[in-house]
């Protein structure tokens, strides 16, 4: 094989996928047809498990600049009544980061990019375009023509395509998409305020559910601030998108001279989801796999997401320490995830977007009275779900398939930072203290009998806990972990690579149970993958 991976396209979500690929040791060949990043913003907001993700991969710091912690969300109808609030989780955080953010995506981008340089197992050509996919029961082979103009043909193990919502190579091979029954016109514009300007500007998000027009307002980092609209019946999406029409728009909030236009592009809002994510060696993530509307800031998480679920199954089938039947567990997790998401957020834009005043007058009714029983609101956190299944334990129930928080902790050195700094992200088991030596050590000899499957064994104890760490021992700081524990009343937890919980136990013998079935789970036709891995050379 030319490559392990062949990832098409390079936004974030194939950026992403190839930053993962090369911390996992994947040789990848990435192939995008720019020859540089879009340089104005599409997606806006992304939340804290995708900020975990950004910190495992190295750019965290290097985005602080142009991310910002996104702000409430309020409904407001046409008479500025408040219909509905939609906020964020209180510190301390569950994910160690804000619950959501705003953000640049031109310079999020361009710190992905820079990272991949970073692996030497990846390969980035630009300006090329992929021609053509053929699957294979022994791989694939990509057609690519290069900016050069050459034509090359690749040998991979696997394709991963991330060539976006049109996909060419979906495209090519007649899959289907599912329509959820959301399709709207839109038009989305960035300003960038001058200075001194916009302070009578929402200090909220704000979703305007107005039958005239719906629109929507977004607080963006800096300078930048966006609205969208919706397009009426018998507008044209060309005209509505010249700036004369735009700033007539606009005049409702800044006067022209407060502002400049970054971008105005218009969209079809679309709830789709391919029925079928994976054509023999070829998957398909991000928008080639599903569409989800942006009230809920959820596109790009999706795909990121995407990236997150399938990289570490194909590095561990691929250096043998699992079996092919774990890349099956990729469509099983990730469709209905994306499926309840995409469907709630359908939900908020089947409120924002009613153009009806008689069903509008009743929404109004509908949300008011939901906001007198629940006057704080919904959180954010609370609308995006778990997995339901896949490569989970059959054994353990609640909380497997949440994600697992990420506390702040401190070492026997009394270095602090993030659990994930000092795991990384790779299996990991970890117990509470409380135990005692003897039960963990014995819980630790089993994780040890893993080997050479990569897992971190961990154990936790209260910021004033008198007993003396062991190896690989932790002060919980804020609390955080143990008081997640203690709500799901469980002392052992095993946690995916992608930050699932794959089971969770209460005692250190059902801990050790849950090692032990993860253990059997991975080697479902392990030693047949392992005795392929062997035999094939490149």
């Amino acid at each position: 094989m030319d490559f392990d991976l062949v990832i098409v396209g390079m936004g974030p979500v194939g950026a992403v996928a190839a930053n993962l690929a090369g911390q996992f040791g994947l040789k990848t060949l990435v192939v995008d047809k720019a020859l540089t990043i879009f340089d104005k913003p599409r997606a806006m907001g992304f939340d804290h498990e995708i900020m975990r993700i950004f910190g495992n991969i190295g750019i965290a710091d290097k985005i602080a600049s142009c991310v910002m912690p996104y702000r409430p969300s309020e409904y407001r109808n046409a008479d500025n009544q408040l219909l509905r609030r939609i906020d964020a989780a209180r510190a301390p955080y569950l994910l160690g980061w804000a619950p959501n953010y705003v953000f640049l995506q031109p310079q999020v981008e361009g710190a992905l990019r820079e990272d991949i340089t970073l692996h030497p197992s990846v390969c980035v050509e630009l300006g090329a375009e992929v021609t053509g996919v053929v699957s294979d029961g022994g791989g694939a082979t990509t057609t690519v023509r290069l900016a050069s103009g050459k034509e090359q043909i690749y040998r991979s193990s696997h394709v991963l395509a991330c060539d976006g919502g049109t996909s060419p190579i979906r495209t090519r091979l007649g899959l289907e998409m599912e329509d959820l029954d959301f399709d709207e016109p839109w038009l989305v514009v960035d300003v960038i305020l001058k200075d001194g300007c916009g302070g009578n500007l929402p200090e909220t998000n704000v979703q305007y559910c107005e039958i005239e027009r719906p629109a929507t307002f977004v607080v963006g980092p800096a300078q930048v601030r966006r609205w969208e609209f919706m397009i009426n019946p018998g507008e044209d999406p060309a005209e509505v998108a010249k700036p004369e029409f735009v700033r007539k728009l606009i005049s409702r909030w800044l006067k022209d001279d407060e502002y400049d236009i970054w971008r105005a592009s218009t969209y079809r809002f679309h709830a789709l989801l391919l029925e079928k994510w994976r054509s023999e060696s070829i998957f398909f993530l991000g928008d080639a796999a599903h569409m989800t509307p942006p009230f809920l800031a959820q596109g790009m998480c999706q795909g990121i997401r995407d990236a997150a679920n399938l990289i570490w199954k194909l590095a561990f089938v691929k250096h043998g320490y699992a079996g092919k039947a774990l890349l099956d567990s990729y469509e099983a997790e990730r469709a209905p995830h994306v499926r309840k998401t995409t469907l709630v957020t359908k939900g908020l834009g089947k409120d924002i977007c009613e153009r009806d005043a008689l069903r509008a007058k009743q929404r109004d009714e509908r949300l008011l009275a939901e906001m007198q029983l629940n006057p704080a609101g919904t959180v954010r956190q609370s609308l995006i779900p778990g997995l339901g299944g896949g490569f989970l334990s059959t054994s353990a129930s609640r909380p497997r398939g949440a994600v697992f928080p990420q506390p702040l902790v401190r070492d026997a050195h009394g270095k602090q930072a993030f659990l994930d700094e000092f795991t990384g992200a790779t299996f990991r088991v970890v117990a509470s203290e409380a135990f005692g030596a003897t039960a963990l050590e014995q819980l630790a000899n089993v994780c040890s009998d893993l080997l050479p499957i990569p897992v971190k064994f961990v154990t936790v104890r209260p910021k004033d806990s008198r007993v003396a760490g062991i190896g690989g021992s932790y002060v919980d700081v804020d609390g955080v972990l143990l008081a997640w524990m203690d709500l799901h009343e469980c002392a052992v937890v095993v946690i995916r690579p992608d930050h699932y919980v794959f089971g969770a136990a209460s005692s250190a013998s059902d801990g050790a149970a849950l090692v032990r079935e993860l253990e059997l789970a991975l080697q479902k036709g392990r030693s047949e993958t392992a005795a392929e891995a062997h035999a094939v050379v490149g």
